[in-house]
């Protein structure tokens, strides 16, 4: 009897969620409150889902769905990044049993918002271009196994790679906004990463002079929020402070061989 009467219990449950909506770019914000079904183990993108499958709001009027972008459902792929409570994480991750109700969901506004939840992050993809994130191979055929890294130098360098262009760092950096060009952490721990890897270092010069040049890693104010909100634990601020050691050898060096 008591199992069925805690089964009834739990049916009945509900979460209450206040989403910051957005019909177009060029519209106004506005706020829709949402009353879905509780299930145990439930994250914010299956509550989202819950309200794709029934756009009914909490005054119970038909209401266009809910637009938001989501992939991989185990935090790797960074799509689904909002502000949930007030801090910006990936809605996968995030357990509605652990969120203080009305659960309030936004987009990250340092991107412009193309609809509801989702933005347009081609700030960041820029950003990488300009840094060369990537390592520069020439042909197409087979070259065979590139120069070995030591060990200790691969596993910190592997810390760096878990970077999954979420945008967390650079919502939460006061020195990224549509007044700025400041790139953010995340390409500079990219920048630091290809720089010293073995191959990728042949663009090394590059990579300093695009963080030398506008948006680079002199308009970063040290505030450290960005690592304190990275989902992997990457060591963004120690990458700046070591891109900042690498920029001041090279543009000493290259004054002296001018």
């Amino acid at each position: 009897m008591a199992t069925v009467e805690g089964e009834v219990r739990e049916r009945s449950k509900t979460v209450r969620f206040i989403i910051e909506r957005q019909v177009d770019p060029q519209s106004s914000p506005y706020d829709e409150e949402f009353v879905v079904p509780w299930r145990p183990g439930m994250n914010v993108i299956a509550a989202l889902m819950e309200i794709q499958r029934n756009p009914t709001n909490a005054r119970e009027e038909q209401v266009r769905p809910v637009t938001w972008e989501s992939n991989c459902l185990e935090e790797v792929c960074g799509a689904c990044t909002m502000v949930i409570n007030g801090k910006v994480r990936q809605a996968c991750s995030a357990l509605v049993d652990q969120l203080t109700q009305p659960i309030r969901l936004q987009p990250i506004r340092t991107f412009p918002v193309v609809r509801d939840l989702v933005v347009n992050r081609s700030r960041m993809f820029d950003a990488l271009k300009r840094v060369k994130a990537w390592i520069p191979i020439d042909g197409t055929y087979d070259l065979g196994p590139g120069p070995r890294m030591a060990e200790a130098d691969r596993q910190w360098a592997y810390e760096l790679s878990k970077c999954f262009t979420c945008g967390a760092c650079v919502e939460a950096c006061p020195n990224v906004n549509e007044k700025t060009s400041f790139m953010g952490a995340f390409a500079i721990s990219q920048a630091r990463l290809f720089n010293t890897h073995p191959t990728g270092a042949m663009h090394k010069a590059e990579r300093f002079e695009a963080l030398m040049g506008e948006g680079g890693i002199h308009e970063c104010g040290n505030a450290q929020n960005c690592v304190q909100v990275c989902p992997k634990g990457i060591p963004l601020t120690t990458s700046i402070a070591a891109m900042n050691k690498g920029i001041n050898k090279y543009a000493f060096s290259s004054w002296l061989n001018k």
